[in-house]
């Protein structure tokens, strides 16, 4: 079982994205400040910004519902020095298009000595969006058997609910399971099932060659 965001896939900073960006001053972000931006926009549990009741009801519920996932992302953006609404939404459907997101460079190995071996393969995700274009994009779908997204099912990790829900779909006893993920918060909950876990670094992908490789090797299923 993987995780999709700084897993398998990363959304990578593009220059050209935040390039034209304005604060409120209607000057250009600094690089710190693009950074920080990133980060905002791809941390995959922790909640940095204070919110009111509205909008902390979407965040705790964002990746259940793309509506509430829109609203709360353009609320960080404003937060976070994007105060033009045509800016801010520009730059969210660039987070939501799966074509836009890198796969690291030993997913392919990875997924697919994984098939090769006959070992049956699920993605398990908090999402609000639709994932699967980005796999037949870079042609890693062959390698997937199924798919489990917590806006399609109503349900988000560390819930065991989906966990159990995607390796029922595999038809894999829990015990003999592997979750490899980002966050030891979120996919970390596939331990309460008595599944194995590997955490990786949500690293840049340039910056993380082997990483899945080598935690599949240290959990012996390559």
């Amino acid at each position: 079982m993987f995780d999709f965001s700084g897993t398998l896939f990363r959304l990578e900073q593009d220059e050209s994205w935040i390039d034209e960006l304005t604060g409120a001053d209607g000057d250009p972000l600094d690089v710190e400040a693009q950074a920080e931006l990133m980060r905002r926009m791809t941390a995959p549990v922790t909640q940095i910004l204070e919110f009111t009741d509205e909008y902390q009801h979407a965040w705790d519920n964002r990746d259940l519902d793309p509506e509430l996932h829109s609203k709360i992302y353009l609320e960080v953006l404003r937060q976070s020095g994007i105060p033009q609404p045509e800016q801010a939404k520009a730059l969210y459907d660039r987070l939501i298009d799966p074509s836009e997101w890198t796969p690291y460079p030993d997913a392919e190995a990875a997924l697919k000595e994984l098939a090769d071996r006959g070992v049956r393969v699920g993605v398990l995700s908090n999402i609000a969006f639709d994932i699967r274009p980005a796999f037949r994009e870079h042609g890693l779908d062959a390698y997937v058997d199924e798919f489990v997204l917590s806006f399609e099912v109503g349900a988000i990790k560390p819930d065991p609910a989906i966990f159990r829900l995607l390796l029922d779909r595999l038809g894999i006893a829990a015990e003999n399971a592997l979750m490899v993920g980002d966050s030891a918060e979120a996919d970390g909950g596939a331990k309460e099932l008595g599944s194995a876990f590997a955490l990786v670094e949500p690293l840049p992908t340039g910056e993380r060659e082997e990483g899945l490789l080598t935690a599949l090797r240290e959990h012996s299923v390559l």
